[in-house]
């Protein structure tokens, strides 16, 4: 697949314990973005964060070892496939019941290959 040019990078927000069905919601998305034909995904996890209800500060410290640390799912690929993919996201978010943030931001793609 040939992919560069104009883009569009997903990123979405969300916590290490929020699950579907007792899968992790990092991992259905990654699986529904590859059956969709999206060209790839990203799962960063985070050492510190808060959110909308910012009631705790979810860490990584050694002292307090949080159960559910932040995650950052990145995607990037043509501004139409994103589209068709965010009410995807958008349903696996109401499923769920979780909090968390979904954004899009214009991405500039200057190289796409697969390793040898």
């Amino acid at each position: 697949m040939k992919l560069e040019g104009d883009g569009v990078l997903l990123r979405i927000f969300l916590g290490e314990q929020d699950q579907v069905k007792h899968t992790p919601l990092y991992e259905v998305i990654v699986r529904k973005a590859r059956e969709t034909g999206i060209a790839g995904a990203t799962v960063l996890r985070g050492v510190m964060a808060f959110g909308a209800g910012s009631r705790v500060i979810h860490t990584a410290k050694i002292l307090r070892l949080s159960e559910d640390l932040p995650l950052v799912v990145e995607i990037v690929d043509t501004e139409e496939k994103i589209a068709a993919f965010l009410p995807v996201v958008e349903q696996l978010f109401e499923e769920v019941g979780c909090g968390g943030m979904i954004t899009t931001e214009k991405a500039h793609i200057l190289k796409y290959t697969a390793g040898a």
